[in-house]
Formats: C-alpha cells, structure tokens, sequence
C-alpha cells in the first residue's frame, strides 16, 4: 500500500511541476491558441505569485515564457478558467520565464 501511494506522490509532482520551461511534456514558449474546449493545459491569469511570466511576442517566440498568439498550427492550446488552473501565469513586459 505505501508503494502505492508513492508512486501517485511521485506522480503528481512530477505532473504539476515545471521543469526547464516544460510542462506536461509541453514546452511553455511558441506558438499558442487560446482555445474553449480540449486544451492541453488549463492556466489563471493572476497578478502575483504566477508559476510561469509570460511575455507576449509578434515573432521568434523561442525563449522560455515567450508566446505569440496564433490562430491555426499552434505548438500548445491553453484554455483560461478562474478556477483549478494546471499553471497559474502573469503577463510581463520584460524578464519572462520560471517564477
């Protein structure tokens, strides 16, 4: 039973936590569509204590944290919700990345 129950610790950290700008086998910078349904990860916009800083670009989205919205063929789709968030984010003008 404790065997049992370590492994689904282990899980669980391993899921929720971001790894050099990885999330779910999903990098956290490119291209992204912001979608209603189907998501590969749920995110809250708040003002502190975000676990990744999100800095909006036109071009080159290629460092952690940098995301150009798109409307077809994008590298990951978020959907926003207010609550149960996989990733809590906040827009920044200079310095994205890790929190």
């Amino acid at each position: 039973m404790r065997k049992i129950v370590l492994i689904l610790v282990i899980i669980l950290f391993t899921s929720f936590n971001i790894q050099d700008c990885y999330y779910k086998n999903i990098k956290l910078y490119g291209k992204v569509q912001f979608v209603e349904s189907f998501p590969d990860f749920k995110i809250q916009i708040v003002n502190d204590f975000p676990d990744l800083k999100v800095k909006l670009v036109e071009l080159f989205p290629d460092e952690c944290g940098e995301w150009q919205v798109v409307n077809e063929f994008p590298d990951f789709k978020v959907q926003i919700v207010t609550f149960f968030p996989d990733l809590k984010i906040q827009y920044v003008e200079s310095f994205p990345g890790e929190n």
